[in-house]
């Protein structure tokens, strides 16, 4: 008979650099590692194992993941490295840094339990495939943290876009979707474990399916989605493309899908979308953007834009500016063009300097603030359904309402008129709250009753 004490008990700790991707690629591994019989937990302080799950997306985030990997070799643990810097840099970390004990790429996670008890025994593992082809269904294991009603659902993996200065394609291959009826069936789970809300994912949810059906298919997803009774579907990474009329109507018509709409934009100006190889974007831009508006004029507005992009001259960022002040987002996400080795744009003439690609982040970022101030005073004196996920340092209870997506956007804080209550009753659950104050950021209330 085995024995489990001296098997599998070693601690696994997991450190998560990274998108919500990532996230998900670190709670399968966690999944499988608990499932295996390993103690998997976030506490690296007395992990035997450390895995760090890793971004490569950019410059900063690959520093950040560096840090991670120095952070914990330098304290004698065995390190093992997962993701996107893991599938980037194969060869460099193994021959750079003999600390690491494992790799594990972004098409690899599946087999980490393989890997632990080959790094238990002394091994050093490079699991990398080289086109990285998996992806996980509803029938993986999954670890999700206890006190969390927020779960992130990936609908499909990878991307067939070629954008001149995104390195995704080579970190996480070609896109490759799940059935519907696997979505269906893990969304299914996840209300049943007690998850509030869930948040579609992949590289560009709006061409869900194009590979498998031939067509993409998400107005047909969030059809099925929109019959269960999860309270709160949200949709992440829409790309103008794919937001055709049926796909407005369902966010139209649906009761539980959320009307906001991520739309990772990156610029206005012809010229520097067409450097982007998006040269069909500028006028979709201005078509979908008020078709929204016209069908859902609650709809809440995010994007992300690039400035000091090769090329981008004072003309470009002044119409970007305009595009941004003319359509007043909610929340934009504002990035200064990283070089990435591997791609198009790393090799495109006139660099814009870097100094003046950060005093154009800030200008937006300062442009930026304002709208959203304005746009959140909308809510005063209105009631909002609002997710109660905590408790605040100041005693207030803190959560979301729609207009907020969960660690990218704001807050609403409430207070209750009745101090003796016990808070953290209310986690978890729905309320309707008073909206009384806002500015640039959050949201500010009273507490009314549970939904």
């Amino acid at each position: 008979m085995t024995d489990l004490n001296t098997t599998k008990l070693q601690k696994i700790a997991f450190s998560h650099i990274g998108c919500e991707k990532n996230l998900v690629d670190t709670e399968h591994m966690q999944g499988l590692l608990d499932e295996d019989g390993y103690q998997v937990s976030n506490n690296t302080e007395d992990a035997n194992v450390i895995v760090v799950n890793t971004c490569s997306f950019i410059e900063k985030a690959r520093e950040e993941s560096i840090r991670k990997i120095l952070e914990f070799t330098s304290q004698g643990k065995k390190v093992v490295v997962a993701g996107c810097l893991a599938q980037h840099f194969q060869e460099e970390l193994l021959k750079e840094m003999p600390e690491i004990k494992g790799l594990v790429g972004t098409g690899d996670y599946q087999k980490i339990v393989n890997v632990i008890d080959k790094v238990k025994k002394g091994e050093v593992v490079n699991e990398v495939s080289k086109n990285p082809e998996y992806i996980a269904d509803q029938l993986i294991p999954r670890k999700l943290q206890d006190d969390k009603y927020v779960a992130y659902l990936r609908i499909a993996e990878g991307c067939d876009y070629n954008c001149s200065f995104c390195i995704i394609p080579t970190l996480r291959g070609r896109q490759r979707s799940r059935t519907i009826e696997s979505i269906i069936s893990e969304a299914e789970y996840l209300y049943s474990i007690g998850i509030k809300e869930i948040i579609l994912i992949s590289q560009i949810t709006t061409n869900y399916g194009q590979d498998i059906y031939g067509q993409p298919c998400l107005a047909k997803l969030l059809n099925e989605l929109s019959k269960l009774p999860v309270p709160w579907i949200r949709v992440h990474y829409a790309y103008p493309t794919g937001l055709n009329d049926q796909v407005i109507k369902t966010f139209k018509e649906s009761q539980n899908i959320l009307p906001y709409f991520d739309l990772p934009l990156q610029h206005s100006h012809p010229e520097v979308l067409k450097k982007m190889n998006r040269p069909w974007q500028s006028a979709l831009n201005e078509s979908i953007l008020k078709k929204i508006k016209t069908e859902i004029p609650e709809a809440i507005l995010r994007t992300s834009v690039i400035v000091g992009y090769p090329g981008e001259k004072l003309d470009h960022f002044e119409h970007l500016v305009d595009f941004l002040k003319r359509h007043k987002f909610d929340h934009v996400g504002v990035f200064t063009f990283s070089p990435e080795k591997g791609t198009k744009a790393y090799d495109l003439p006139h660099r814009v300097p870097k100094e003046i690609a950060e005093a154009r982040k800030d200008n937006i970022i300062s442009i930026q603030q304002e709208i959203s101030k304005n746009r959140n005073q909308r809510f005063l004196g209105k009631d909002l359904k609002v997710l109660i996920e905590g408790v605040s340092d100041d005693n207030q209870l803190k959560g979301r309402s729609y207009n907020f997506s969960p660690e990218i956007d704001g807050n609403v804080f409430l207070s209750i008129s009745n101090e003796q209550i016990n808070k953290e009753e209310f986690v978890g659950k729905f309320v309707e709250a008073r909206i009384s104050f806002t500015d640039e950021y959050d949201l500010y209330g009273e507490f009314k009753k549970f939904i």
